[in-house]
């Protein structure tokens, strides 16, 4: 295996790997510990299907069901397809975020797999949260250390989100959609490296613990813009049978919407995670 940093905080390629065939017991703790140190790794013309897809993330877990996503788009509910046809006015994921941080017991990554890959556009962004909270002054991360913020899918999911009339990848919005909430430390630590980390993002949190909206919204403004900062980010191009393995646990992803009239079809499956503390 080769490491390719993308960037100085955040992201590497591994080259010389065919995950569906050379995956060994050993092969798999480089990657994670490729993992725990650049947040989210990628990996090149990969080829295989569904289920192999799955036995692969495996390897590093047991696999999450996502609950919005859950029977919209795809017969199986261990996979997401996250489809982006000419029509589509919204993509999955244009927001920075971690996902489904509303479950007590967010993912604890994914493997989004290219199936059919625009030439231009749709890259995806990346930013690495132990970056972000290494970077505040000594004051600030003081005044977090003991904040525990709302969590919710209000503004993703459900019928009054609106999602589904802008883009072809369905969530969940009948009459039978239920608000998901949890809260979370604003500064998590990460159980294998034991890293800090910050931990809200603009699909999901809302709220401090004990206060309003309102009276959160400035200094989670300040959070959310901070934690995407240039330095703590790298950005990768997609193409045919390319991989992105993500800690959603250290990570924040964006995706980027700017491939006009072409189609994007990707395959996601992810791993189940822990209660954040």
């Amino acid at each position: 295996m080769h490491i390719i940093p993308l960037a100085g905080a955040c992201g590497a390629e591994l080259l010389g790997i065919n995950l569906a065939t050379n995956l060994t017991d050993a092969l798999v703790a480089e990657i994670r510990a490729a993992l725990n140190r650049h947040g989210v790794v990628f990996f090149r013309d990969q080829s295989f299907d569904d289920e192999t897809h799955k036995a692969i993330a495996r390897r590093f877990g047991p696999l999450f069901i996502h609950p919005n996503f859950r029977g919209t788009g795809s017969a199986d509910p261990e996979i997401v397809w996250v489809r982006r046809e000419p029509h589509d006015t919204s993509v999955v994921g244009e927001q920075w975020h971690a996902d489904t941080t509303m479950c007590a017991a967010p993912p604890m990554g994914a493997l989004l797999h290219g199936i059919d890959v625009p030439a231009t556009g749709g890259d995806t962004l990346f930013a690495h949260q132990a970056a972000a909270y290494d970077a505040l002054s000594p004051g600030m991360q003081r005044m977090l250390a003991n904040l525990r913020a709302w969590h919710t899918d209000r503004m993703v999911a459900g019928p009054q989100s609106g999602m589904n009339a802008k883009r072809s990848t369905k969530v969940r919005d009948g009459a039978d959609w239920v608000e998901t909430r949890s809260l979370h430390p604003v500064v998590r630590t990460h159980p294998e490296t034991g890293r800090k980390m910050l931990f809200v993002n603009a699909s999901y949190t809302v709220g401090f613990e004990d206060m309003t909206e309102a009276e959160s919204k400035p200094l989670l403004d300040f959070l959310m813009a901070h934690s995407y900062r240039p330095e703590f980010t790298c950005r990768f191009r997609w193409a045919p049978g390319s991989l992105a393995f993500w800690d959603n646990r250290a990570t924040l992803h964006l995706a980027v919407n700017d491939t006009g009239p072409q189609r994007r079809l990707m395959r996601r499956v992810q791993i189940s995670g822990d209660t954040p503390v």
